[in-house]
């Protein structure tokens, strides 16, 4: 579904949001990470690119070296995080995240990231956004996006019925992820136009958080 510009009103009893891509735009740091990788096992930059959003990183390795071990791919993941954290020249929140996490302020809602904590951690605050009190990050999960894992952790740690909760993503591995644990997704963002979340907005100064009696949330988008 493309970026609507008529106003679409969806209601929830708690938000599941993710990171990269959604709140903070990373992708400067992720590009100059990848590409440098991609050149030191000689593939094409451009068709990693197209695999890397939204998954932990061992994740994407393991389909774009489908042959090399599970081993090496963590042990390098692992190097890359590294890298990752220290770099945060470039990162800075999408449009409109920080009013519309204030707008979150004592609503249900968790950051369901594949970036490990120092990461989320060191991305979000060169972004100049608070971290949410409940979040999911690499070290929680067993299984990277598009597995919903996550999410469905999230609703738990939350309370929430899967089913009445909403996705916030900007990749297709979480696009995934999100309807693969039954909930409803707003794709923020380019990249999620092709991925078929419920609804599309360019960035998150197209969404309006209202808290409803009873403990559910209205989101007006568009």
């Amino acid at each position: 579904m493309p970026a609507t510009a008529t106003p679409a009103v969806l209601t929830a009893r708690a938000l599941l949001l993710d990171m990269d891509g959604t709140l903070v735009n990373s992708d400067a740091v992720v590009e100059r990470i990848w590409r440098s990788w991609a050149e030191r096992h000689g593939l094409d930059g451009d068709e990693v690119m197209k695999v890397v959003h939204g998954r932990q990183g061992h994740a994407s390795m393991a389909v774009l070296l489908p042959d090399r071990p599970v081993e090496q791919n963590l042990a390098d993941n692992a190097r890359m995080l590294a890298e990752e954290t220290a770099d945060t020249d470039g990162v800075i929140e999408i449009p409109g995240a920080g009013a519309f996490l204030a707008a979150l302020e004592g609503l249900p809602h968790a950051l369901v990231t594949s970036a490990d904590l120092a990461l989320a951690t060191a991305r979000m605050h060169a972004a100049g956004l608070p971290l949410p009190a409940v979040r999911v990050t690499a070290e929680s999960v067993g299984a990277s996006k598009p597995d919903p894992e996550g999410f469905l952790k999230g609703a738990a740690e939350l309370g929430v019925d899967p089913a009445d909760c909403i996705v916030f993503e900007d990749s297709g591995a979480g696009i995934a992820a999100g309807r693969a644990a039954g909930m409803r997704v707003v794709g923020v963002g380019p990249r999620a136009v092709v991925h078929g979340p419920d609804v599309a907005v360019p960035d998150l100064t197209r969404v309006r958080v209202e808290a409803v009696a009873g403990g559910t949330v209205r989101l007006r988008l568009g």
